[in-house]
C-alpha cells in the first residue's frame, strides 16, 4: 500500500484576508492610464496612488494611519505635465518617493511627515535625459540615492540623485521596448525583459551584457489563459512568489526552492472585484505579533483595499522561522563607492521588537560645478575699477535666508493646523 507524501513546507497554509472596510482608502481616482505598471507604492508610513489629473500628472500620498474616505480636496504630488506612470519609494529614506511620467521627465520628492495644506508642485530634483516616456524607476537595493530609470527610447539610464548627475547610460542594449527592470540582492547586476522575448542579464558598471542565452526554463507553470499583465512580487525571506494579474481578480503564490521541481504552488487568494493596480509593503512594514509575511495594496476603480497574509500559528510568542533578519533602510554604500566597483550586502536589521521608522531626513541635491573641473580662464578685461558680482554676492546671501526662514515659517504653520484640524475631527467624533 503505498502512501502519499505530502511536501513539508511551513508556508502551506497561507491565506489571505482584506482588512475590514473602515480600514480602507475610499473616494481615491485611479488614474486610466494605459500602462502596465503597479500605479501602487507603499513603505512602512505612507501609501502612494497614481491618480487621475487635469492638465497633468499627479499621485496622491497618505499616511498609513489615514484610512476611510480621502477628502476630495486633499493635496497632491503634482508637477509633471503628462501623466505619470511608475512611482516607487526610496528604500534608504521613507521620505523620499521618485515619479516617471510621459513628459520624458524623471522627478524626485520629499514627503513631510505632516499632511500639507496645498498641492506639493516642487521637486527636489528633476532628471532629464530620455527622448521618449519613462515608464519604470527602480532604486539601488544598497547604495544611496541612486536611482534607475527606462523608458520607451529602450534606454536605461542610472542617475545619482544627490547631485542630480546621471551616472551611466545604458544604450544599444536593448531593441525593443523593456517591459520590466529588476536588481539582484547586492544591486551589481541588473535584469531586464524585452518585447524582443529575451531576457538579459547585464553587469551596468561595465555596461555589457553577461548573459542572454535562456534556451529553457528550469521551471513552467501554466497560469490561466487571461490577456492581463502578472505583477509579480518576491519575498526573498520567505523564498515566495506572488502573482497579480492587471483586471485579474485573483492573487496566486509560489514557492521557490532549490530542488526540482523548484516552483511549489501554495494557494490562491480570490475577490470578486478586479485589480487595477498592486501595492507591496516591505518586510519591516508587517505586523509581526500576527504572523503577517505579506501585505498587499489592492486598486479597485475608486479605492486601495489592503490584503494581508498570514500564516496561522498558535503561539502569540515571535517566530523566528518566519521572520529572518531583513534589509534595513541604511544604505551600504554611497553612489560613488558603487561605481568605482565597490559591492556591499544589504544591512540587515531585526524585527523582534518590531520595525519603528527613523526620523523624517532631508533628502539634499548637491549641485557639482563643472566649472571646478576646468583650468582657469586667462586674464579678463575689466572695463570698471570694481567687480560687481563682489558687492551684490553679500545682499543675494541675505535674500536667501530670508527664502528660507520664510520657508520653514510657512511648514511649521502647515503642520499647526493640521494638527489643530485632527484634534477638531477627534473632538467632533467624540461629540456625535
Amino acid at each position: 500500500m503505498s502512501r502519499r507524501v505530502v511536501r513539508q513546507s511551513k508556508f502551506r497554509h497561507v491565506f489571505g484576508q482584506p482588512v475590514k472596510a473602515d480600514q480602507m482608502y475610499e473616494d481615491i481616482r485611479v488614474s486610466k492610464v494605459t500602462c502596465d505598471s503597479s500605479f501602487c507604492a507603499v513603505n512602512p508610513k505612507f501609501v502612494a496612488i497614481i491618480v487621475e489629473s487635469g492638465g497633468g500628472g499627479a499621485f496622491i500620498v497618505l499616511p498609513l494611519a489615514k484610512t476611510g474616505r480621502v477628502d476630495k480636496n486633499h493635496p497632491l504630488v503634482t508637477g509633471h505635465t503628462a501623466p505619470v506612470l511608475d512611482i516607487d519609494w526610496c528604500p534608504h529614506n521613507d521620505n523620499v518617493i521618485a515619479s516617471a511620467s510621459e513628459d520624458t521627465t524623471v522627478m524626485v520628492w520629499q514627503i513631510p511627515d505632516y499632511v500639507p495644506m496645498r498641492n506639493i508642485t516642487e521637486p527636489v530634483v528633476t532628471l532629464e535625459g530620455h527622448s521618449k516616456r519613462v515608464s519604470i524607476i527602480s532604486w539601488h537595493p544598497t547604495a544611496r540615492n541612486v536611482l534607475l530609470s527606462a523608458g520607451c527610447d529602450n534606454l536605461v539610464i542610472l542617475w545619482n540623485v544627490g547631485t542630480g548627475e546621471m551616472l551611466l547610460a545604458l544604450d544599444d542594449m536593448h531593441t525593443d521596448l523593456i517591459y520590466n527592470v529588476g536588481w539582484n540582492r547586492n544591486g551589481s547586476l541588473l535584469v531586464t525583459t524585452c518585447k524582443d522575448k529575451k531576457v538579459r542579464i547585464i553587469d551596468p558598471r561595465k555596461q555589457q551584457v553577461v548573459a542572454n542565452n535562456f534556451e529553457e526554463p528550469i521551471a513552467l507553470q501554466e497560469m490561466d489563459t487571461s490577456n492581463g499583465v502578472l505583477l509579480p512580487f518576491y519575498d526573498a525571506d520567505s523564498n515566495i512568489v506572488y502573482l497579480c494579474g492587471k483586471g485579474d481578480s485573483s492573487i496566486r503564490y509560489f514557492e521557490i526552492t532549490d530542488e526540482a521541481p523548484y516552483v511549489h504552488y501554495l494557494n490562491t487568494y480570490s475577490s470578486k472585484e478586479p485589480q487595477r493596480g498592486m501595492g507591496f509593503m516591505p518586510k519591516r512594514g508587517l505586523d509581526v505579533s500576527k504572523c503577517e509575511i505579506a501585505r498587499f495594496f489592492k486598486l479597485h476603480e475608486r479605492k486601495c483595499e489592503p490584503i494581508v497574509m498570514t500564516v496561522p500559528r498558535k503561539s502569540d510568542l515571535f517566530q523566528d522561522d518566519l521572520y529572518p533578519d531583513t534589509p534595513g533602510p541604511e544604505p551600504a554604500l554611497e553612489a560613488d563607492e558603487w561605481l568605482s566597483g565597490k559591492d556591499a550586502e544589504p544591512i540587515l536589521i531585526s524585527l523582534r521588537d518590531g520595525y519603528v521608522p527613523i526620523k523624517n531626513r532631508e533628502l539634499k541635491v548637491v549641485k557639482k560645478n563643472i566649472l571646478d573641473n576646468k583650468p582657469p580662464p586667462g586674464p579678463r578685461r575689466s572695463h570698471s575699477g570694481c567687480d560687481p558680482n563682489v558687492s551684490q554676492q553679500p545682499a543675494l546671501q541675505e535674500v536667501l535666508e530670508e527664502i528660507r526662514a520664510l520657508k520653514e515659517t510657512v511648514q511649521a504653520h502647515e503642520k499647526r493646523i493640521s494638527d489643530l484640524e485632527n484634534k477638531l475631527c477627534q473632538f467632533t467624533n467624540g461629540t456625535d
